[in-house]
């Protein structure tokens, strides 16, 4: 079909309200087939359940719906097997779809649209879409909360310094940092199950803005498609895009955590750190330096969660102004989402990856908790719980003996006897017990504390939570 001939039909699809062509520019700016053609599947299932209850109804014949129904399937056929034709001069998957409809079994594609606009529409099948996408997202964080379960496991006694202000603080094991990392990743998936709960509403029927006077069923067709039940007003039904701006908002925190952890690999596998080791498939190399092994897959994931909450950003800027129902404007929320959902996967799948390739290097980790004073707490405590003093009076003698071992070039366990009694007379050799990092993790017995025993069972617990 000819450019002319598809703005032609264009202009019949509009009613006959325009006597002239689209102008290039118009058609261009207008036109969203590029990237709404992805909607097709839910296009389709959309408008062969409108039809079936326009039939049930009585609204359109039996006959006719069968035409109807027999040739959505053929078009969604055609667009699977790459031999459908889309026109930017039928702006839309849409109407795409309806003047395709029209060639197939000829006006009577015209009776579909009955009791329903292309606001309904568009709602119910972006609103379809961005279900599945919820879905998508908590079975790919479930994949990654695997793989940081079983490093977890794997490194429940792997000990590493845990760090506040960037500052070796006390020390952890890795299995319990892994941990931590599955404890946001489940704060994401209940994100993404509550979005996905609340957009569980059929638009379809609310028409234009006002609703329709035929006798619809907007029950049957909200069942059909697996919704919980039909949108109660139908102007919120056409002007809502909460539903996108929800998963949106969910994909950009999880994408902070994603960013968060890619961080850290980003520092851990440093030539100054060596924690861990990336293999090949998730690094390259250097154009200049054959050194050098970048990370670039976390470096990415970093660098692309702005990217999600960038598209957050668009949407949200251009719904903030509009005025009850449609406007056009509403049309730029499919890109920003379209590509935050892309985007969105393609970390969480790497990050994945990475979890599951990466080497820990053990005495790399324990090494690095021979530096800091990083069993200072443990000797506070220690004097708490021994020689009975209220914390702060233990604090200020922990930071004394810090000190002293500053002066000396020595870590805490690097004191003798006689020269922490020259801080606090009360010490006794039994504290040298407790300035291991070995004892202070295992002694973190607390419920969700790093102890190699405690990680375990979280871990065990982690198992049955994820479902």
């Amino acid at each position: 079909m000819t450019d002319n001939k598809q703005k032609a039909k264009a202009n019949t699809l509009w009613g006959g309200r325009f006597e002239g062509g689209v102008s290039d520019i118009m058609e261009k700016i207008n036109a969203s087939i590029d990237f709404d053609k992805i909607l097709y599947r839910q296009d389709i299932e959309g408008s062969i359940e409108h039809c079936k209850m326009l039939a049930s109804k009585a609204i359109i014949s039996g006959e006719d719906a069968k035409a109807i129904q027999d040739g959505l399937r053929q078009i969604e056929a055609e667009i699977e097997a790459g031999d459908f034709n889309f026109s930017a001069a039928l702006e839309d998957i849409h109407m795409n779809i309806e003047a395709r409809l029209t060639e197939i079994i000829g006006a009577t594609a015209g009776r579909l649209h009955t009791a329903r606009s292309r606001n309904d529409q568009v709602a119910t099948d972006f609103k379809l879409w961005v279900r599945d996408a919820c879905d998508q997202a908590d079975e790919a964080l479930k994949a990654l909360q695997i793989a940081l379960i079983e490093k977890a496991e794997q490194h429940a006694d792997t000990i590493i310094p845990g760090f506040t202000h960037l500052q070796s603080a006390q020390p952890v094991t890795f299995g319990h940092h892994m941990l931590a990392y599955f404890e946001m990743f489940s704060r994401d998936r209940a994100r993404f199950a509550d979005a996905r709960k609340r957009l569980n509403e059929c638009p379809l029927g609310a028409a234009a803005l006002a609703g329709t006077s035929f006798p619809i069923d907007r029950h049957q067709t909200a069942e059909a498609l697996g919704f919980d039940r039909p949108t109660a007003n139908s102007m919120d039904s056409v002007s809502d895009r909460d539903f996108a701006l929800e998963f949106m908002a969910a994909a950009s925190i999880s994408a902070v955590h994603v960013s968060r952890l890619a961080e850290e690999m980003v520092t851990w596998s440093c030539a100054q750190f060596k924690f861990i080791e990336m293999s090949d498939s998730f690094t390259t190399g250097s154009s200049i330096m054959p050194q050098k092994r970048n990370p670039d897959a976390a470096e990415l994931c970093r660098g692309k969660a702005g990217r999600i909450i960038g598209s957050l950003n668009s949407l949200l800027i251009t719904m903030k102004g509009l005025a009850l129902t449609f406007s056009k404007d509403m049309q730029e929320d499919k890109e920003a989402t379209f590509d935050a959902v892309d985007t969105y996967s393609l970390i969480i799948a790497a990050m994945t990856g990475m979890v599951e390739d990466m080497t820990v290097n053990k005495d790399k980790m324990l090494e690095a908790t021979e530096v800091g004073f990083i069993t200072a707490t443990d000797l506070a405590d220690w004097v708490v719980r021994v020689i009975g003093l209220p914390f702060r009076n233990a604090h200020h003698i922990t930071g004394s003996l810090v000190s002293l071992a500053e002066k000396k070039g020595c870590d805490l366990d690097g004191l003798t006897l006689a020269e922490m009694q020259t801080i606090e007379p009360l010490i006794t050799k039994d504290i040298f017990s407790v300035l291991s990092v070995e004892n202070s993790v295992a002694s973190r017995v607390s419920y969700g504390g790093t102890a190699p025993s405690e990680v375990m069972k979280q871990a065990a617990l982690a198992k049955e939570r994820i479902g």
